[in-house]
């Protein structure tokens, strides 16, 4: 057996647990967050959250990607979240590559660049002021509350990143 397949199982004893759940669509608390999509981060568990309380928008790094403004337009024109919470985290991934070498060794093996940045840093704090004032200065994105977050995946402790 796969991998999938035992998901697919434990979703049939999911399923057997749980019932049928009626949520409402617009999440409870008005709430986006934009986090990495590293497994290590139980936001669910780490914030208090229930199902049908947020929209989760995750990619690698947690930036703001057009996919992830995207995103966040339609969570806040349809589905009425008015808060945006930015979560990066330590230890991520994208603080240990070299952004021009990768794109170089992508370009060699298959003839061009990705259209798009990878979206390595050096600093966290650094990064998640950026995504945060990209979102602030984008014209898609409302400005109500938006605010940066270091997650710490050893200890689970989250710290905010005060804007400058």
């Amino acid at each position: 057996m796969n991998v999938i397949d035992e998901l697919v199982d434990h979703n049939r004893a999911y399923v057997a647990r749980h019932g049928h759940l009626v949520l409402p669509t617009v999440p409870q608390l008005h709430l986006a967050v934009l986090t990495c999509m590293d497994s290590r981060l139980d936001l669910f568990g780490a914030l208090g959250l229930n199902l049908g309380e947020a929209h989760l928008i995750r990619n690698a790094g947690g930036i703001a990607t057009d996919d992830a403004v995207r995103s966040l337009l339609l969570s806040q024109r349809l589905l009425a979240t008015r808060t945006v919470m930015v979560i990066h985290h330590t230890r991520c991934g994208l603080e240990s590559f070299d952004e021009d070498e990768l794109q170089g060794e992508l370009e060699a093996e298959l003839g061009e660049r990705p259209p798009f940045r990878l979206g390595a840093y050096r600093d966290v704090d650094a990064d998640v002021r950026a995504t945060v004032a990209t979102l602030r200065a984008s014209p898609f994105v409302m400005d109500t509350d938006i605010r940066g977050f270091v997650f710490d995946v050893d200890d689970g402790d989250l710290r905010e990143v005060l804007s400058d």
